[in-house]
């Protein structure tokens, strides 16, 4: 019976790999796409929201879900439009490595708003590991003070991305994480609009983009989030949850050795700058080991 799985698992471990290669050239485009954060975010989240559905009609999947739950996901997608925001705004007012980096600080936050939300206590090694992530931060700041304002927009997208993590901990309980991405894309969708309505950045002249422009925002919206999203939901059926993790946290190493490759020299950092990632990433590894471990205990 093992052996029988064994090349579907073999299988998904490679579609786990491109998945996460995909999602860590998510940064690459950002920096790629030349209109500001609020936009590209916008057209990110409607493109993935008609992908999605077609997917869902394609397929025949019922995306029909309760009230209570509806307006749970279309919150949520507030948080979720917040966290892109902030991403890509990061990128833009610094690079691709500053702002994956300081996403990775997501594990931290999620160990402190975790167990406030759930009600639990906050664990000694949930402590270290965050201490680690903090002196990474701490340095990083104090080596790369010309990206300070890229720094902080990518510690909020990091909070943001925590906040949405553990309401989708639990709101995966009950619902199929595709159906919560659908809609929590569309929420997103939504609230970006009413804020572009209101800030009167909303008209016709927002189509006139460059062909290069929209296919960008094409690739972004249809592989790098529907696509990949559906990926790496699909992956879980066969791989455990902790190699799942472990393997996401290469993101930000493919990320950033993409973008240095693409973009050289701007990508070039200090020092303190590497010894604070090696912190952060040593701790974001070190996490789910922890967790394992703490389980079986």
């Amino acid at each position: 019976m093992n052996t029988e799985l064994k090349p579907n698992e073999n299988r998904n471990l490679i579609i786990l790999h491109i998945t996460v290669f995909i999602w860590g050239f998510t940064g690459i485009l950002g920096a790629l796409i030349s209109i500001d954060a609020v936009q590209l975010v916008w057209y990110r989240v409607l493109i993935a929201s008609v992908s999605l559905f077609a997917y869902f009609m394609l397929s025949k999947t019922s995306i029909k879900v309760s009230r209570k739950q509806f307006l749970q996901f279309f919150f949520t997608g507030s948080i979720v439009a917040m966290h892109w925001i902030f991403f890509f705004h990061s990128i833009k007012v610094a690079n691709v490595s500053v702002s994956l980096i300081c996403l990775s600080s997501v594990t931290l936050f999620i160990a402190i708003l975790e167990p406030i939300i759930k009600k639990q206590n906050i664990s000694k090694g949930d402590i270290f590991i965050g201490l680690l992530i903090i002196l990474g931060i701490y340095l990083i700041f104090k080596f790369e003070t010309k990206y300070t304002t890229g720094i902080i927009f990518g510690l909020c997208s990091a909070v943001a991305a925590s906040f949405f993590s553990t309401i989708n901990s639990t709101l995966v309980q009950k619902t199929g994480p595709s159906i919560i991405g659908f809609y929590e894309m569309a929420g997103a969708f939504f609230w970006i609009t009413v804020y572009r309505i209101f800030d009167k950045s909303l008209s016709t002249e927002n189509f006139n983009l460059s062909g290069i422009d929209w296919f960008y925002l094409l690739l972004l919206g249809t592989i790098c989030t529907a696509l990949a999203y559906v990926a790496g939901v699909g992956v879980m059926r066969t791989l455990s949850a902790f190699r799942v993790a472990l393997i996401t946290n290469l993101e930000p190493v493919y990320g950033i050795v993409l973008a240095f490759i693409l973009f050289g020299s701007k990508e070039h950092m200090t020092s303190g700058f590497y010894l604070g990632s090696l912190l952060i990433l040593a701790a974001v590894f070190l996490y789910p080991i922890y967790k394992k471990r703490k389980n079986k205990s």
